[in-house]
């Protein structure tokens, strides 16, 4: 069973930036697609980045299209997510997730292994 711990999430003034950091056990974590999503309460799970196995093929939501930054680092079996010029409306429970057979446009509902979360609040 592959294990997800997501790291970085905080409080941060808007216009402040956060880094996250995923660390995954997956065996073969260099040749699954990885994601962030996130969630507000009330809310469906959304979709915030996702990325190919190599590397080399990235999606991003609009709302956060210019302004976050997702990476990895396949020899460390890591995910990162750069989150710069943060909004009030960025703030929600941050999820790292893999998707074993999806692609960057797969749904969230393809993702097999889902990490805890953690926590970003932005102020105003």
């Amino acid at each position: 069973q592959a294990q997800l711990v997501e790291s970085g999430g905080g409080l941060v003034q808007a216009g402040g930036s956060l880094r996250l950091s995923c660390a995954a056990s997956e065996r073969s974590f260099s040749s699954y697609v990885k994601g962030w999503f996130r969630q507000t309460p009330g809310k469906e799970r959304e979709v915030v980045a996702t990325i190919s196995w190599s590397g080399g093929s990235i999606h991003y939501a609009d709302y956060v299209k210019g302004r976050f930054t997702i990476s990895r680092d396949n020899a460390k079996n890591t995910v990162s997510l750069q989150m710069n010029s943060l909004k009030p409306e960025d703030t929600a429970v941050y999820y790292c997730a893999t998707s074993v057979h999806g692609n960057i446009w797969s749904a969230k509902e393809d993702y097999d292994y889902w990490g805890q979360g953690t926590q970003v609040t932005v102020s105003s």
